[in-house]
């Protein structure tokens, strides 16, 4: 046992109610406080009002009202948090880069910051020309100020050694529960039967491949639904695109935020299809090896590595419309994919693998 503090900054706070970085400070700070660390993380509110606190799973939240909306308002609540970070002692974990200038504060107060570097987001194509400058100015300012760096994948490992020693960073991937079953009755409100179906889980950007695979899947009848999950909005023009090159056996549920009822699409879906082209470790495609889902996805490094033997790969229009067919057509191959999942969550993604090498990293920090 410790009693070592540390504040985890760089999410919207806990529990989990949007992104990966929240999913994994929901098991990484209790996972600390349980081993007898005093654990802060600060939480964004939305509105006005003074900073106040609670408790939640023997961890200490500061609760921050920002009334900005939107990207901005991230920004504002970074900024406050950091302040009050940098007011009290202990170690500081930021998650994320996004504001790591911020991180200055740090360095002046003489604190220790561990900063998980999260992808290389200034390539990410939805960004403008000032986004991509922001990101990559933070990008740097995240490895020259933090004390040390966690890659989540070691293609982001390479890409932050160009900039710093290698042995100023720690590759650690993202983790996922194993899912063993669900609620079959879970589907059913969407008109699907188990194994009847197959799934895809992605923000509804170019980078995501959404449009190759909706039109790879529309180039004839499959005998089998392909459910594409996410927010589509008919003002966005590359979102509209998607739906209009969709045939009847594509369906667009909208975003799902239920847990239960994701992980029971995910779990009951005959294979999962990842179409992202850039980032590291992707939280949906670790949960997806996690509820053994048979894996399609985009052929590059990041997926490569992360799915292993259970997934196969496609480039493009074509090769996905190739690799539906065979994966439609062949059971065999299905089950074996799935047992390499499996087995790849098994060795690489496991909440107490992940969990414990982070607590190791940070023992020596403290």
């Amino acid at each position: 046992m410790t009693n070592n503090r540390i504040r985890i900054l760089g999410t919207r706070g806990v529990p989990a109610a949007h992104g990966g970085f929240e999913t994994f400070a929901e098991h990484l700070a209790p996972y600390l406080a349980e081993r007898g660390w005093q654990v802060t993380v600060y939480c964004q509110e939305d509105g006005a009002g003074p900073v106040f606190e609670d408790a939640w799973r023997s961890v200490r939240r500061v609760r921050m009202p920002v009334a900005t909306t939107g990207a901005a308002g991230t920004i504002v609540f970074d900024w406050k948090s950091t302040v009050h970070a940098a007011g009290e002692k202990g170690l500081v974990l930021t998650l994320g880069y996004n504001t790591a200038v911020f991180c200055a504060l740090y360095r002046l107060r003489g604190l220790k910051n561990v900063i998980n570097m999260d992808g290389v987001e200034w390539r990410r194509q939805k960004w403008g020309a000032v986004a991509k400058t922001w990101f990559w100015l933070n990008d740097w300012a995240g490895c020259w100020l933090g004390n040390h760096l966690v890659a989540d994948h070691p293609e982001i490992k390479k890409h932050l050694a160009t900039r710093v020693a290698a042995g100023k960073i720690t590759m650690i991937p993202y983790g996922s529960d194993r899912v063993d079953a669900a609620d079959a009755g879970l589907i059913a409100p969407y008109g699907l039967e188990p194994g009847a179906y197959v799934i895809l889980i992605a923000r509804a950007e170019p980078e995501n491949s959404i449009l190759e695979v909706v039109q790879a899947w529309s180039r004839k009848p499959r005998g089998c639904k392909l459910l594409v999950l996410g927010k589509y909005d008919p003002g966005h023009a590359y979102q509209r695109a998607v739906k209009a090159a969709a045939s009847d056996e594509v369906i667009f549920p909208g975003a799902v935020y239920d847990k239960a009822v994701v992980q029971a699409l995910r779990f009951h879906s005959r294979f999962y299809v990842h179409g992202h082209q850039v980032g590291g470790t992707n939280p949906s495609l670790v949960e997806a090896l996690g509820a053994g889902n048979a894996v399609l996805a985009h052929d590059n490094l990041y997926n490569r590595w992360v799915a292993g033997d259970g997934g196969v790969y496609f480039s493009g229009e074509d090769g996905c419309s190739q690799q539906i067919e065979v994966l439609l057509g062949d059971p065999g191959q299905l089950a074996q994919l799935q047992a390499a999942s499996r087995a790849r969550h098994a060795a690489e993604f496991t909440w107490d693998k992940i969990l414990g090498d982070y607590e190791k990293l940070l023992l020596g920090w403290v």
